[in-house]
C-alpha cells in the first residue's frame, strides 16, 4: 500500500478542528511554545485526526485549562525548575536565565560555556542533578564547533546563588560530546534526563547524516545511558563493542527532542521523522528503531523509505504522526491540577503549534493514543511541570512568551 502524503509544512490546527519534566521529584526536560492573551481562557477541543497515526482514541478527553502570558525570552530552548520554584531557561544564543515567578524578573547566570549558534544549534537543554539541594550541579547541553565540524557537548557546573542578583556557574567541566563532529548545524537532539538511579540519559540526534544512527562507532542517532559524571553506566548492552558503544542503550533514532519517564519508570522518546512519520517510542534495552533503513516518512528529496511494517526486526513506534506534529519536547504529567492528564505524555509541537496529550496505558502492547490536542496558535518549544502541578510553557523563536497553564 502506498504512503499518504508526508509533509512537514506548517498548518493551522484550527483547520483540523482543533497537534528531565518533574517525574516523582526528578527533573525531566521538554520543550514547546504557545501564544495567548493574558489570562485567556482556553478550552481544548478534541479532534479526530486524519489518522496515519497508528492509534487515535475515539473517546477523547477534554481537560480544560487557562493560559497566562508571564514574560518574554529570546529564542528559548529549554526550561526547568529549581526546588524553590524559580526557573532556569536557556536561550539559544548562549544565555542562561534565572526567572523568579513571584517577581516576574529574570537575571543572567554568568559562566555559561561558549556555544556555536546557528542553524538548529546553540545553547540547548538544562537539567539539575537529582540531589541538587546537596551538590548544586546543573547540566547544560550545547553546540560547539571543532575539528571536522559541529557537535553537541554536555557540561556540568555548580550553580552559585549566594548573590541572587548575580547568579553564576562555577567548577564548569565538560563531561560528554557527540562523536564524530559533522558538517551542518541540524539534528543535535541533546536532550537530557535523570532517572530514579541518578543516571543521566542523553538523546543524541544523527546530525542529518543518516548512517551514523546505525554506526556503533558513533554516538549519533542513539539514546545513551551515562553516570552523572558522563562516563558510561554499568550494564549498557553494547559494552563489549568499543568505548563509544559503551554509552549506547538504543539506536536507529533520527532527531529525538523529548524524553520522559512514565509512572512505571519506562523511558519514552519523541522524535521528528523526515517528510512525515514523527514518532513516539517506548525505549527498550538494545533495541534498534530502524532509522534511516525504515521510517513511516520519506526523504525530503522524494525518495521512499520503507515503512516499519516491512522490517519487523526493527522496533516500531507506538504512534506515528502524518501529518506531522514536529515534536519539540515532552513530559509525563504527574501533578494534581489537571487530573485528566495524570500519567499521560504531554508533547510540545512546532509546526503543529500545539500541545499533544497522549495516553500511554496500552504501552505493554506498544500502542499509545492521542487523546487531546491544545491549539496554542504558536510554535511550542518546551515545558515543565511546576511544584503545584501547573505547567510552564515556552514558545519558539525571538520575542517568545513564557506561558503559565493552570486549571480552569
Amino acid at each position: 500500500m502506498g504512503k499518504v502524503s508526508k509533509q512537514r509544512t506548517k498548518y493551522n490546527p484550527k483547520s483540523l478542528c482543533v497537534n528531565l519534566c518533574m517525574v516523582m521529584g526528578l527533573t525531566v526536560t521538554a520543550t514547546l511554545t504557545a501564544c495567548s492573551s493574558p489570562n485567556k481562557s482556553a478550552q481544548a477541543t478534541n479532534q479526530n485526526l486524519e489518522a496515519s497515526a497508528n492509534g487515535v482514541d475515539s473517546s477523547k478527553i477534554n481537560q480544560s485549562y487557562e493560559v497566562e502570558e508571564v514574560a518574554t525570552f529570546d529564542e528559548p530552548w529549554a526550561i526547568n525548575t529549581l526546588p524553590d520554584g524559580k526557573l532556569l531557561i536557556t536561550e539559544r544564543q548562549g544565555k542562561l536565565k534565572l526567572f523568579d515567578p513571584s517577581t516576574r524578573q529574570s537575571v543572567d547566570v554568568q559562566g555559561v560555556p561558549v556555544v556555536a549558534y546557528g542553524g538548529q544549534g546553540g545553547l540547548g537543554d538544562v537539567v539539575i542533578h537529582p540531589h541538587f539541594s546537596e551538590n548544586q550541579w546543573v547540566y547544560l547541553s550545547y553546540a560547539v564547533q571543532g575539528q571536522g565540524g559541529y557537535g553537541a557537548e554536555i557540561s556540568r557546573a555548580k550553580l552559585d546563588l549566594t548573590n541572587p542578583q548575580q547568579p553564576k556557574l562555577t567548577n564548569l567541566e565538560k563531561i560528554w560530546e557527540q562523536v564524530p563532529k559533522m558538517s551542518g548545524q541540524g539534528h543535535y537532539g541533546h536532550r537530557m534526563l535523570f532517572d530514579f538511579e541518578d543516571q543521566l540519559w542523553v538523546a543524541s540526534g544523527e546530525r542529518q547524516h543518516f548512517d551514523p544512527a546505525q554506526d556503533m562507532k558513533s554516538n549519533l542517532g542513539k539514546v545513551l545511558r551515562l553516570n552523572d559524571d558522563g562516563t558510561p553506566a554499568d550494564g549498557n548492552p553494547f559494552a563489549n563493542q568499543g568505548d563509544v558503544a559503551k554509552q549506547i542503550w538504543s539506536l536507529g533514532h533520527r532527531n529525538p527532542l523529548g524524553m520522559a519517564l512514565d509512572l512505571q519508570g519506562q523511558l519514552w522518546v519523541v522524535e521528528m521523522g523526515p517528510k512525515g512519520g514523527d514518532e513516539l517510542n517506548l525505549i527498550k534495552r538494545s533495541a534498534n528503531y530502524g532509522y534511516p533503513i525504515v521510517s513511516n516518512g520519506d526523504h525530503y528529496d522524494g525518495r521512499d523509505i520503507p515503512d516499519h511494517n516491512t522490517r519487523p526486526e526493527f522496533q516500531a513506534p507506538t504512534i506515528s504522526w502524518t501529518p506531522v506534529i514536529s515534536p519539540s519536547s515532552m513530559i509525563i504529567y504527574q501533578g494534581a491540577q489537571f487530573p485528566q492528564w495524570q500519567g499521560k505524555a504531554i508533547i510540545g509541537g512546532l509546526s503543529s503549534e500545539s500541545i499533544v496529550i497522549v495516553d500511554l496505558s496500552q504501552a505493554k502492547d506498544n500502542i499509545a493514543k492521542e487523546v487531546q490536542r491544545l491549539d496554542m496558535g504558536e510554535r511550542i518549544r518546551g515545558m515543565i511541570s511546576a511544584n503545584d502541578g501547573s505547567l510552564w510553557v515556552i514558545e519558539d523563536g525571538s520575542n517568545s512568551k513564557l506561558l503559565h497553564l493552570t486549571a480552569k
